[in-house]
């Protein structure tokens, strides 16, 4: 496989393109410019953008931190050269999820490469997962070291036995740790402790049983006594409540008789007026308002007949103002219409005279016409004979039809003129004006006259209402007071209806309050005195005393009564003792089978270890070789032989050391150098599709001799497997220069 094109809307790269060669590329930039972006985006054009991520303290999710910069959807596109055809991949978004769209065809075409689908990407065209991918052909943002992964764990363990990639020393370490975890983790977590934890809770029932058992026995006999005692307490409350009972009859039978009195002195009152019935308060409150409503009225007549006197004398001005001699009798709209036929009649005169007026010059011109062209030409030639005379006499008649046709224009004239003349106007504009100036006169004269008569009318409809309410007020005070011949006599009868009334509503007012002091007594259970009282038991009690007493017996009592049902409840519940006993045995049984499963366990795993350790010491001899070579062309031959453990950490030996040594020891560049070579091995080795390799800076901290080295060792890969070299110095373009097929790119 190998890279042809990329286009990227991807963090600070902006519709940006990269076009790499064929074998090595060598991409130029700056800090800052877009190097690790372009590794970043090959890697999710392959695997996608995880969208479960989420921002933590220093650190940003790939879908916020390669959110484009100038604020356009994160899309791109990259073209691939893969089992001898060119594919397009595009990834857009979809909605609001990053790369959520997909899609594969092959280039120049709409032709969908089979299986290829937006979470197989990259494992297709790669050969591997995206956690190997990323420890092997991608040297991105300048990480060189190797962690180890099941799936990079189960490639290097099939170099170094059967070849079956199925086998993951950390994987079956993880199950067997998963199923003694399932047993017991700690001391409280595991089937062990839950079953320790329900054996003690059994053991903890059959005590509780034995517990419960004397307790219920306590309680009844606390209960018995309780029970005698609030006998006791609501004996002398009994004899308190009738002692409270006659006192409530004493007092109701006093009510009763004030009931009775105030009913007396209602009924006198009312007895005194009930020959002339008085209307209630609200009414007689009403009448008086209809009485000041009799004076506001005659002052709205008073005034209404004021401004009708004016209404009339405004009409009677615009009526004069009406009369005109022209359009005399004739309503504004009326008068318009006649100017407006006049002016029509004198356009129509104008218009014949000149018409007329204009057939006179041609009448002459025809007769002389005449006379000229035959008339005269044959006088001359033959004298005076028939067709010259014709000539003369047409020539004659056209001039009479001339003369005519002008005193026909004088007549209209005079016509037109007769027509305006009566108005005493010259013109129809003047006429027209004449006439609407009438027309707005004749709307004011309206105007005045509806007025006058809207006044009239408001006038005589409160003079109606006057008489209907005054009529209707004497009806009123007639029925208590038919003395009244009067509004005056009618406004006396009225405040003396409502001061009889006051002492009317003082009397019903006291015997209510009489009647319900005497129903509130009654709601109290007061009633006649039922007898004597009982006599109280001996006690220093009072009756509110010997009341909190007995509510404090009963409460007592009932919290008794709740302990003891509940303590029946919980025998209950807890079942037969047999039962228990049987349960805990079980539960003893059960436990003794985890403990043996779980020593087991424990067994396979140390067995497991023992088995890893003894793998570890022939671990991938096929990776430890290649690594070796490679690390010996970086270092001019330093380092020929390395090794690494199954985590992947490095063991070098210089050519006289008798033991290895560990990585750690080593500087930056040789470490870099050492995992740089690892990666490189693991490429060619783990890698079935080889795909291209990308290294982000990777050979910043190399010095110039291992540099050229390294460089070299990267051309010759090359050959078989594309490169892409990101760097910011210019060192490798100067120790590259002039080596075949390297392609130079500058961002």
């Amino acid at each position: 496989m190998k890279i042809k094109s990329m286009t990227a809307t991807f963090g600070r790269l902006d519709r940006a393109r990269l076009e790499p060669g064929p074998g090595l590329t060598l991409i130029h930039a700056p800090n800052e410019g877009g190097k690790s972006t372009w590794a970043a985006f090959w890697r999710t054009m392959l695997y996608g953008i995880d969208t479960r991520d989420r921002d933590k303290r220093g650190y940003l999710a790939d879908k916020n931190r390669y959110q484009p910069w100038s604020g356009a959807p994160m899309e791109g596109e990259i073209t691939l050269e893969y089992e001898g055809r060119d594919i397009t991949i595009r990834r857009g978004p979809r909605g609001n999820t990053p790369f959520g769209s997909f899609s594969a065809v092959y280039a120049g075409t709409q032709e969908p490469v089979p299986g290829l689908t937006a979470s197989n990407c990259g494992e297709l065209l790669t050969g591997v997962g995206a956690e190997m991918f990323a420890r092997s052909a991608f040297l991105g943002d300048s990480q060189l070291p190797v962690t180890t992964a099941p799936e990079l764990e189960r490639r290097i363990a099939a170099l170094a036995t059967s070849g079956e990639e199925d086998v993951s020393f950390s994987q079956a370490m993880e199950r067997l740790r998963a199923w003694k975890n399932r047993r017991q983790v700690n001391k409280s977590v595991g089937e062990i402790p839950k079953l320790e934890g329900e054996l003690a809770r059994v053991r903890e029932s059959l005590d509780q049983l034995a517990e419960t058992s004397a307790l219920a026995a306590r309680l009844e006999g606390e209960q018995s006594i309780l029970e005698k005692e609030r006998e006791g307490l609501a004996l002398q409350a009994a004899a308190h409540r009738a002692l409270a009972q006659k006192k409530l009859s004493d007092r109701y039978t006093q009510a009763a008789e004030e009931y009775r009195a105030a009913r007396e002195q209602l009924t006198n009152l009312e007895e005194e007026w009930s020959g002339h019935p008085v209307p209630g308060r609200e009414e007689l409150k009403q009448a008086q308002g209809e009485l000041q409503y009799l004076k506001v009225l005659d002052e709205e007549i008073k005034q209404g007949s004021a401004a009708l006197e004016e209404a009339e004398a405004s009409a009677a001005k615009a009526r004069e103002a009406v009369k005109d001699e022209h359009f005399a009798g004739m309503s504004g709209d009326e008068a318009v219409a006649k100017a407006m036929a006049e002016c029509a009649a004198w356009q129509a005169t104008q218009e014949k005279a000149r018409k007329y007026q204009r057939t006179c010059p041609v009448f002459i011109a025809v007769g002389l016409a005449w006379l000229v062209l035959l008339a005269i030409p044959l006088f001359v030639r033959h004298g005076m004979n028939f067709i010259s005379f014709l000539a003369v006499g047409v020539f004659a008649f056209n001039l009479i039809l001339a003369c005519l046709q002008k005193r026909r224009v004088s007549k209209i004239k005079k016509e037109t003129t007769q027509i305006l003349e009566p108005y005493g106007v010259q013109t129809p504009e003047e006429l027209t004006a004449l006439a609407l100036a009438y027309k707005e006169r004749c709307q004011a004269a309206d105007k005045a006259a509806h007025e006058v008569e809207v006044i009239q009318n408001a006038v005589k409809e409160r003079e109606e209402k006057r008489e209907a309410t005054r009529e209707q007020l004497l009806d009123f005070v007639h029925t208590f007071a038919p003395e009244a011949k009067d509004l005056f006599g009618c406004s006396a009868a009225l405040s003396r209806a409502l001061n009889i009334e006051h002492d009317l509503a003082l009397a019903r007012d006291r015997a209510e309050v009489r009647r319900r002091r005497l129903d509130d007594l009654t709601a109290q259970g007061a009633g006649e005195p039922a007898g004597e009282v009982p006599e109280l038991p001996i006690s220093d009690l009072g009756p509110q005393e010997t009341d909190r007493a007995l509510a404090r017996t009963a409460e007592r009592l009932e919290q008794i009564s709740a302990q003891l049902n509940q303590a029946r409840g919980t025998l209950q519940a807890m079942g037969d003792p047999a039962a228990l006993a049987a349960q805990a045995e079980e539960l003893e049984d059960a436990l003794a089978r985890r403990r043996l499963e779980y020593d087991a366990l424990a067994t396979a795993m140390d067995a497991l270890t023992q088995a890893n350790a003894q793998l570890q010491e022939r671990f991938s001899p096929e990776l430890n070789r290649l690594t070796g070579q490679y690390m010996a062309r970086l270092t001019g031959d330093k380092y020929p032989a390395v090794s690494f453990t199954r985590e992947l950490e490095g063991l070098v030996r210089a050519g006289g050391d008798v033991l290895p040594r560990s990585s750690l020891y080593l500087s930056r560049g040789t470490a870099d150098q050492l995992y740089l070579a690892l990666r490189l091995a693991v490429c060619r080795l783990c890698l079935p599709e080889r795909p291209p390799i990308l290294l982000d800076d990777a050979l910043a901290s190399f010095d110039d001799a291992r540099l050229e080295s390294a460089l070299e060792l990267l051309w010759e890969l090359s050959g078989e497997q594309q490169l892409l070299l990101f760097t910011c110095q210019k060192r490798e373009g100067e120790a590259l220069a002039g080596a075949p097929g390297v392609t130079r790119l500058d961002l």
